[in-house]
């Protein structure tokens, strides 16, 4: 069997239909931080990369408000603001730098935010530049 580093790559239109396919344990093992939101930001899936990126543990941020609670960094036109506008519109798919800076050391990543496939739910992925 491949490893998850081999069959997903960051940035890749079919990220979605790959992430469909792995367990919660081969989404922790992503190179990458992964997050899954619902419509709302609240907060579904939190991989261990992402929990690495920040300092902050799944179990501390599973059901909380993304954008209010775990990044408040993210509230922001360039980042909710896209995020909410892709989720209106049912169409989120959308990469750009950002720097994430909350209770952390500023730390330059790429995000690629895209809707999941099937279940109505959302990703942001995230990559230390």
């Amino acid at each position: 069997m491949l490893s998850t580093l081999n069959v997903i790559a960051f940035g890749k239109d079919d990220i979605d239909n790959k992430l469909s396919q792995l367990s919660g344990k081969q989404i922790d093992e992503l190179a990458f931080g992964a997050i899954q939101l619902d419509g709302q930001g609240k907060v579904l899936r939190y991989n261990q990369a992402e929990a690495d990126i920040t300092g902050r543990h799944a179990g501390a941020v599973i059901g909380t408000n993304f954008f209010r609670d775990v990044a408040p960094c993210t509230n922001t036109a360039r980042f909710k603001g896209v995020f909410d506008a892709g989720v209106r519109a049912s169409n989120l798919n959308t990469m750009f730098e950002y720097v994430f800076d909350y209770k952390m050391t500023p730390t330059k990543v790429k995000i690629h935010m895209k809707k999941a496939i099937s279940d109505g739910t959302y990703w942001i992925f995230v990559k230390r530049l």
